[in-house]
């Protein structure tokens, strides 16, 4: 039989930053433990910072897609992690009673200023979301393995 992979849901509003680094993050340091996906309420696109963030930091997210929160509702997951304020106010209920966490990020797309200024937003919204990841994949997750 196989085991069970913890199956993760990261929502924030776009879909074009965080959600996707953090999809990106626990796929690359979770390995095959978990199962990840990040959607949004009101998708638009993968932020090309975000994407040569990831990149510099050894993890490739080029080929994923911002997605709707339509396309999950119904589906099962462990764990809906949203990783911005207006998405856990809007998010909605998920069967089987998964675990719901709210991490605050702020919105790296919505700094202003010089392209360097842009940038330094996306490395350290990337930067805190692996530390907050690494920290969170140590964590026993064994009650998930009996569902």
């Amino acid at each position: 039989m196989e085991p069970h992979r913890i199956r993760v849901l990261f929502l924030c509003t776009h879909n074009s930053a965080r959600s996707q680094m953090a999809e990106g993050i626990l796929r690359q340091f979770g390995g095959e433990r978990f199962e990840v996906y990040s959607a949004g309420t009101e998708p638009s696109q993968v932020n090309p910072l975000a994407i040569r963030v990831m990149q510099e930091a050894g993890i490739d997210i080029s080929e994923q897609s911002s997605k709707s929160l339509s396309e999950f509702v119904g589906r099962h997951f462990d764990y809906v992690i949203t990783v911005c304020d207006q998405a856990n106010e809007t998010c909605p209920v998920f069967p089987g009673d998964p675990q719901r966490i709210h991490w605050s990020f702020p919105d790296p797309s919505a700094v202003e200023g010089s392209d360097e200024a842009r940038y330094q937003a996306f490395e350290r919204t990337a930067r805190e979301l692996t530390i907050r990841l690494r920290t969170w994949i140590q964590l026993p997750h064994a009650e998930l393995l009996g569902r």
